[in-house]
C-alpha cells in the first residue's frame, strides 16, 4: 500500500497529526513544574493566559486579551509587539495578584523561537513582577517594545506615499490617533497599567 510504513509503524497522537501539540516541548514544560505562560495571536488580537497542568488537562487560571487595551486605555493596534508587551504587563500583574510567582513560556506550535510577540509579552509580565526564565537572545529590543519601528514606518509612508499611509493606518486615523505618536502613547498606557489597581 502506498504510504505504508511496515508492521512496526506507530500512528502519531491525534494532536500531533493535527499540528496542535508538540509533545517533546510539552514534556519539558511538565518537568519544569511551573504554570504555563501562553501567548497566542489571532487575526485581530493577542491573548495571554496562565494555566496549570493537570492530569485531566490544563486548568486555565485566567486569560487576558489585547482588546482590553483599547477599551480601558485607548490603545490602538492590538496584535503588534507593543500590544503584546502591554497585554503581558496586565497578565503579569494579574498572575502576581493571584499568587503565581513564576511561570514558563509555552510557545506551542504557533511561534518560532525568534518570534518577538511571545517574548515581548513575557517581558511585560516580568516587568510586572512575574518571574519567567528567558535567555538573552530572546529579549526584544526596547525600541520595538515601544513601537518606534511602527512610528518610523508611518513617518516614512506619510512623506513618500500619503495615500498608502492613509490605507495602512486607516484604523488609527479613524479614531483620531496619530501613528507617529505610538511611542509616547505606549509610555502613557504602560504607566496607566502599572498604576491601575484593577488591571
Amino acid at each position: 500500500m502506498p504510504g505504508a510504513k511496515g508492521p512496526n509503524y506507530m500512528v502519531p497522537f491525534r494532536r500531533k497529526r493535527e499540528f496542535k501539540t508538540d509533545y517533546r516541548l510539552r514534556y519539558k514544560l511538565l518537568k519544569s513544574g511551573l504554570p504555563y505562560f501562553t501567548v497566542r495571536r489571532s487575526n485581530r488580537y493577542i491573548t495571554v493566559s496562565v494555566a496549570v497542568p493537570e492530569v485531566g488537562g490544563d486548568r486555565t487560571l485566567f486569560t487576558v486579551s489585547s482588546k482590553i487595551l483599547m477599551k480601558r486605555y485607548g490603545w490602538y493596534g492590538l496584535k503588534n509587539t507593543p500590544a503584546a508587551y502591554l497585554t503581558g504587563l496586565i497578565a503579569g500583574k494579574k498572575a502576581v495578584s493571584m499568587g503565581v510567582k513564576k511561570a514558563v513560556i509555552n510557545l506551542g506550535l504557533a511561534f518560532t523561537k525568534r518570534a518577538s510577540i511571545p517574548f515581548a509579552a513575557a517581558m511585560g509580565a516580568r516587568d510586572a513582577g512575574l518571574e519567567i526564565p528567558m535567555g538573552e537572545e530572546a529579549f526584544v529590543d526596547e525600541s520595538r517594545i515601544r513601537g518606534e519601528h511602527i512610528a518610523e514606518y508611518a513617518r516614512m509612508l506619510r512623506e513618500s506615499d500619503p495615500e498608502l499611509f492613509k490605507r495602512r493606518f486607516s484604523q488609527y486615523l479613524a479614531v483620531g490617533f496619530d501613528p507617529l505618536k505610538i511611542p509616547e502613547k505606549f509610555e502613557e498606557v504602560r504607566r496607566a497599567i502599572l498604576g491601575d489597581e484593577d488591571a
